[in-house]
């Protein structure tokens, strides 16, 4: 299973890439695959300021909705809105093209908090 070791990542399967203080966010491999075939992201917060672990917007594949949780405390700034008309993308390359939000992040010592590549891969049992 594909765990890129430059990202960190959540409880909750999300993973984050951090650039200055501008973060990006998607979900793992490892959920989209337990999701099975994406077929909406929905991203309603758009230039709100959120808290750590407050939904951000839902993910929904064939068979169920999931929440998606923010990793850290920021403004969301972005929407990937290729998402909107083909959220299949999430399931070909979610480390890549298939990234859901950017967000302008309140603290970046936050980041240093999150599951190394390592950490997660234990989680799953990967």
């Amino acid at each position: 299973m594909n765990i890129p070791d430059n990202l960190r990542y959540t409880k909750d399967h999300e993973w984050i890439s951090l650039d200055g203080d501008i973060a990006t966010i998607g979900i793992t491999a490892f959920a989209q695959k337990e999701l099975g075939d994406i077929v909406y992201v929905e991203v309603d917060t758009l230039d709100q300021t959120l808290d750590k672990d407050d939904v951000f917007g839902t993910v929904e594949a064939v068979k169920t909705v999931s929440d998606l949780f923010l990793p850290m405390a920021g403004e969301i700034i972005e929407f990937n809105e290729e998402l909107e008309t083909t959220p299949e993308t999430v399931n070909s390359d979610p480390y890549g093209k298939g990234w859901m939000i950017k967000l302008r992040v309140a603290d970046t010592t936050d980041f240093d908090t999150l599951l190394s590549s390592d950490a997660y891969k234990e989680l799953i049992g990967a």
